[in-house]
């Protein structure tokens, strides 16, 4: 039976008070605690206080009973032998013994528990506690107090390991605080002491098996006392009585743990818990190489452990698909078969070149299951890349109910919906129960064929329900496309941006589709601000071209042509011919579909706009094509018939531009936004005719700034505005293009707050600031006037106020003047 025990650090100091005040007075008293807690210090301190005084003290493990007059002061008195033990006992029994033995808690022999009854009649056994931050603080810098006491949970010599490392090494850095690599080392003697069962024990603990019994057994021999040997563990100091590791310890032991032995355990747990149906990624993933390359660390391969390395890679895919592609890899190494499962990591990943490569070798030489699932790759690989022909058959190859769901929303992009729907009978029966995924896909097929045989609103609902059910998903399924970058396509061309708006952010926010789809809707969500007239905020979304976020395959004729679009919204002709290039290699490499429309049109008024029609001629009549095999569907023929009117009338090809008027004149009755176009449409002619009333353009305008697309509004304004002879007219149309322009500018609504303004701000009107800012940029007055929807003369104006109220001698002094006010524009400022 155990004494009390006297919890407080305070019991250590009078017990040495004591001894110096009377050296030889009789002395029985106990000291536990776990190893590093600082007994073999409390009892250096008793051993010079006794030989200050003269006193002859032995210990720490005599060899023989001490004469009467030593005093006997035993450390470690667990490890000592039962005939010691009861040596040291029998001395105690002496009239006047001096006798202070310390010891862990476990293990408990009956000879150490004789012992210490028989030392109880000097009071209650010494329990040394952990030290707190305060006491921490006087050993370490003050600002990595808590951080040391939160590493080694105050275990004196835990402490002391940092505060020594921290003293030796260089000053302590800004930022968090981090463990020194020097304080690790003294735990490589300390693990070469423990008893082999123990440091398995505390290797599995490390490797995430808590104190599980069920998989301590996993990892120790057979008849193993796992309770026993967890009690032996904590008395170590390495393990928490909540059975977790000291954290300094936990680092020591992932670092400094013999790699063999780490090894074994966790494939030891790896299977136990796979065979229990448990998680098996955090045991399995320090196997993997880091720094020295992909793979297993040498000596981690194994055969018996192929379904363990496959179990880890099913479930890094969502999060981590190129973790999961190198456990693939390494079941594959194992004897599984894999190859298709890889190729669907990597694909996850973004690496459509390896992925394809997989796949290909899998169709040759794989089983029938094998080429099902590769097929299915290889399909969604083909489908980002925008040859949608092909991954159709690919899909239809693959034979399941969600390739055949991702098939048909192929064919409809194609053309060829009487084949999609056939493919897709929603009420057909099948052998296979339905999952969230093949009726997702079934929903996104049918919004798709919607959007070409009924109204808008039907399949916007549709792909809006298909949107909500393929959510469980995940990033860990690949997907050609998602039903909310379908839907928002759809609602993009009927003119509902807060429908596709909400779709792509929830999308983002599920990250449905994963890595791979993450870029669409990025890209789809710059197109909406395109459309609304949100230049500056599509100016910050827009990856680097060429840079590592740079759009690849199918979303790379929407990235060129995004570019290709802001730049015109902007005036920018020289930006303007810098990315028309890379847009017209994009066009090149893309057939035309229903998806890809929007870039077309956009490309279309471009080429107009530069003189280069004849570079999307085949493109448009490969679209009228596509449209005329659907029926000429009004919701993807609207747009595409407004994109070309604009670049008719930038070619001033007033007979064309009255053809694709008359065309959205004809469908105005397909809808709101169909009839916006058409009312413009017939403005814009009018007002190339010069005989434009100003009250219909702003009726026409109202009308487009209403189905979101304000930079168009603003555009047919301030166009008519120009080319309007009546002064009154011309004010009130300017002014209402401003307007408009404004609203379409306006900031997110959770957009960074703008930073404090330079003092000299204040002494420019906002529209001063304006105007300079385009100046500064490099505008010439004519592309700022076209900008700002102004007169080359009022912004010729509006500059030489400026220069008035900066009281500038010179252009050159003026630019300097307005960088230090309102920044440089190619910084961010």
């Amino acid at each position: 039976m155990s004494a009390p025990v006297m919890n407080a650090r305070s019991a250590a100091a009078d017990l040495l008070a004591r001894v110096i005040a009377d050296p030889s007075a009789p002395v029985h008293a106990v000291v536990v605690a776990p190893g590093g807690y600082g007994k073999s210090t409390l009892l250096r301190q008793l051993a010079d206080a006794y030989r200050g005084a003269g006193v002859p003290v032995a210990g720490p493990w005599p060899s023989r009973a001490p004469d009467t007059d030593h005093v006997l002061l035993i450390d470690d008195a667990h490890l000592l032998t039962p005939e010691h033990l009861d040596e040291v006992r029998d001395h105690a029994a002496r009239p006047g013994a001096r006798v202070v033995v310390a010891h862990r808690p476990h293990p408990r022999r009956p000879e150490l528990v004789r012992l210490v009854e028989a030392l109880r009649r000097g009071g209650p056994a010494i329990a040394l506690p952990a030290l707190t931050t305060e006491q921490v603080a006087e050993r370490v810098p003050a600002e990595v107090a808590a951080f040391v006491t939160a590493q080694t949970a105050g275990i004196p010599r835990y402490v002391a390991r940092i505060a020594d490392a921290l003293a030796a090494g260089p000053p302590v850095p800004p930022g968090p605080p981090q463990v020194p690599v020097a304080a690790l080392a003294p735990f490589a003697a300390d693990l070469d002491e423990l008893e082999p069962r123990v440091r398995m024990l505390l290797l599995a603990v490390e490797a995430g098996a808590g104190l599980s019994f069920d998989l301590m057994a996993a990892v120790l021999e057979d008849g193993a006392d796992v309770a026993d040997l967890v009690d032996e563990g904590r008395a170590t100091g390495m393990l928490a009585a909540d059975g977790t590791l000291v954290p300094l310890a936990q680092r020591a032991i992932a670092v400094l743990g013999p790699i063999g032995q780490r090894i074994d355990v966790r494939q030891r747990l790896a299977a136990r818990q796979l065979a229990r149906g448990g998680p098996v990624l955090s045991l399995i993933r320090p196997l993997l190489q880091v720094a020295t390359g992909p793979g297993l660390v040498p000596g981690a391969a194994g055969s018996s452990l192929g379904p363990v390395y496959e179990a880890a890679g099913e479930e890094a895919l969502g999060d981590d698909p190129a973790l999961a592609a190198e456990l693939f890899e390494a079941a594959a190494g194992a004897g599984r078969t894999t190859s298709a499962r890889r190729a669907l990591a990597i694909a996850l990943a973004g690496d459509l070149d390896h992925a394809s490569r997989l796949t290909d070798r899998v169709l040759s030489a794989g089983t029938p299951e094998q080429r099902a699932e590769a097929a299915y790759v290889a399909a969604a690989v083909l489908a980002h890349r925008g040859q949608t022909t092909q991954a159709v058959r690919l899909y239809e190859w693959a034979g399941s109910g969600v390739a055949a769901g991702f098939a048909a929303v192929g064919l409809v992009a194609t053309g060829r919906l009487a084949e999609a729907e056939r493919l897709v009978r929603p009420d057909e029966t099948s052998a296979r129960p339905p999952t969230s995924l093949s009726a997702a896909a079934t929903l996104m097929a049918r919004g798709t064929a919607e959007s070409v045989t009924g109204p808008p609103a039907a399949a916007l609902s549709t792909l809006v329900q298909a949107a909500a059910m393929i959510i469980p998903a995940g990033p860990s399924t690949l997907l050609p496309d998602s039903p909310a970058a379908v839907g928002a396509l759809v609602a993009m061309h009927c003119s509902e941006l807060d429908v596709a708006e909400s779709l792509l952010v929830r999308a983002e926010r599920h990250q449905t589709g994963g890595a791979l789809l993450a870029a669409r809707h990025r890209l789809l969500g710059s197109w909406i601000l395109l459309l609304r007239g949100r230049l500056s905020d599509v100016e910050q979304r827009l990856p680097e071209p060429g840079g590592v976020a740079a759009p690849e395959g199918r979303d790379s004729l929407f990235g060129s042509a995004l570019r290709v679009g802001l730049a015109r919204r902007n005036g920018d002709l020289v930006g303007l011919r810098s990315a028309w290039p890379d847009a017209c290699q994009a066009l090149i490499g893309q057939p035309v579909e229903l998806f890809n429309l929007l870039p077309l049109g956009e490309l279309a008024v471009a080429a107009a706009r530069l003189g280069e029609l004849h570079r999307v001629a085949g493109h448009l009549a490969e679209a009228d094509r596509l449209l005329a095999e659907l029926g000429d569907p009004p919701l993807w023929s609207v747009v595409l018939h407004w994109f070309r009117l604009q670049a008719a009338i930038l070619a001033d090809d007033r007979v064309t531009a009255r053809q694709h008027a008359d065309r959205l004149v004809e469908l105005r009755d397909a809808g709101a936004y169909a009839a916006a176009y058409a009312d413009a449409a017939t403005v814009w002619l009018d007002v190339l005719a010069e005989r434009a009333d100003p009250e219909s353009v702003l009726v026409a305008a109202r009308g487009l700034n209403l189905a979101g697309l304000a930079w168009d509004a603003a555009r047919l304004a301030g166009q008519a505005a120009i080319r309007t002879s009546d002064r009154k007219a011309m004010a009130l149309l300017l002014e209402s293009a401003r307007v408009l322009q404004d609203r379409g500018a306006r900031p997110e609504t959770n957009a960074a707050p703008v930073r404090a303004a330079n003092p000299g701000q204040q002494l420019l009107s906002a529209r001063e600031r304006e105007v300079g800012a385009l100046v500064l940029a490099g505008m010439t007055y004519k592309q700022i006037a076209d900008r700002l929807y102004l007169s080359a003369k009022t912004v010729e104006h509006h500059m030489a106020r400026i220069r008035q109220r900066l009281g500038c001698a010179d252009r050159h002094e003026l630019l300097s003047r307005l960088r230090e006010i309102i920044g440089d524009p190619k910084s961010g400022l």
